[in-house]
Formats: C-alpha cells, structure tokens, sequence
C-alpha cells in the first residue's frame, strides 16, 4: 500500500493505529454530531433490554442453583434414611464434588449439610420451584436458622388447600 493510499485511509476511518500496522484496522466511532437523530432513544431501548436480560439471566440461574441444591439435598436425606449414611459420607461426598468441579463453589460439607436442612424444611419441590428459588441461597439459609421447625412447616403446602403461605 502506497504511503498517499494509507494517509487517506487513516483519514476516512480514523484508525487508532496511525497507519502503523496495515493487518490491524481499528476505527473510532463516529461522533455524537455525525449519528441519526434517533440513536439516543434506540441505544436507550437497547441498554434497557441488556439490562433486563441480564437480570433475567442471573434470576434464571439462581433458581436453576436452588433447585439444584435442594434436589441434591433430598437426594442425601433419602441416602440417609434408606441407607443409614452418617455425617462421615458427607464428608467424604463434599471432597469428592470438590474434586470433580474444582472451579465451582459451594460443595463444602457444611453446605451440603444446609442443602439437607433445606430440603427437610420444604419436602414438596414445587414450593421450592415457585417461592423458594426466586430468593439467593444465603438468603434461604437465613431463613433456615431463623424459622423454627414449626414455623416452617406454614411454609409447606397443604393438601386441603391450594397454596399456604
């Protein structure tokens, strides 16, 4: 490329670079003065659905996590009762999920212990899906030292009605 073709090309893309490295063409964005008249409203509609997507997203997930908890907490209750597993295999369980998912957090025996204490609080899953897992983990674990035994049960569905909170 010509020395004449790159300073033109510097000047009608406006490259960071200065023309020094041809591979590499960053342009600048143009300035407020040069954008349609509408552009502040459209990047305003835009920003505002990033921004509810992402909450959607990280709401999605958090009750994806609470599920998950609670599903794996029921699965330890049932181990115990059915299989007499103790303390020492949660142990043994919190090292061995540690292990497989090294990047994760959240698989500290004591956590496994609350997940079982969360199940054991809400037995029925579909209050957990409905009410429970749209509130964060440490939030749900406050609830549990809070609520005495009996407390909680107000929180479990009954039979004769459709919905008891």
């Amino acid at each position: 490329m010509s020395e004449k073709n790159k300073n033109q090309e510097n000047k009608t893309r406006k490259r960071r670079d200065k023309g020094i490295d041809e591979r590499v063409i960053m342009p600048a964005p143009p300035s407020s003065v040069d954008l349609p008249e509408d552009y502040a409203g459209f990047l305003a509609q835009v920003k505002k659905r990033i921004h509810t997507e992402r909450l959607k997203t990280v709401l999605s997930a958090n009750a994806a996590q609470i599920l998950l908890y609670w599903d794996t907490g029921r699965d330890i209750l049932v181990k115990q009762e059915e299989a007499g597993w103790g303390a020492r295999v949660v142990d043994r369980l919190s090292a061995d999920l540690k292990e497989a998912f090294p990047e994760m957090n959240g698989f500290s025996a004591r956590n496994l212990k609350y997940m079982r204490k969360f199940a054991e609080a809400w037995p029925d899953r579909e209050i957990v899906q409905r009410t429970v897992a749209q509130i964060p983990w440490r939030s749900n674990l406050t609830l549990l030292e809070k609520l005495k035994e009996t407390d909680a049960l107000k929180y479990t569905p009954n039979p004769k009605k459709s919905l008891c909170i």
